[in-house]
């Protein structure tokens, strides 16, 4: 009888430590039982990034140019430094010279692994 108790405190206590979607064995939980941050959790957040648009050429693709200044570690002189990446634009909304925020996403193609989430400024 003492070894019943300890089961299902056992048990109630694992059920705690591993949050609402968990079920007993074999049941399904409905959609409404997971909390909307439980699968970001799980894959961890998105990197996000703001730059600008050198090229939009292709068809639902953007180039966006990333700056960044650092301090050299030897030098302690103040180093810039751009990068280049590739981001899905479904909508087209993003031309050159528009400021846009990014965010990972999965690969889209071969060197797309990013997507605009915002125009932030319009180019004038």
């Amino acid at each position: 009888m003492a070894d019943e108790d300890r089961t299902t405190t056992n048990q109630a206590a694992e059920a705690a430590e591993t949050g609402p979607a968990t079920a007993p064995a074999g049941r399904a939980v409905p959609p409404e039982a997971v909390p909307p941050e439980a699968g970001t959790a799980e894959r961890g957040r998105r990197k996000v990034r703001t730059g600008v648009v050198v090229s939009d050429r292709m068809r639902k693709t953007v180039v966006v140019r990333i700056d960044s200044a650092m301090r050299h570690p030897l030098y302690k002189k103040t180093v810039r430094r751009s990068t280049k990446l590739k981001a899905h634009d479904e909508a087209g909304e993003a031309h050159v010279g528009d400021t846009v925020r990014v965010a990972e996403t999965r690969p889209l193609s071969r060197t797309k692994r990013w997507r605009v989430v915002e125009v932030v400024e319009r180019a004038r």
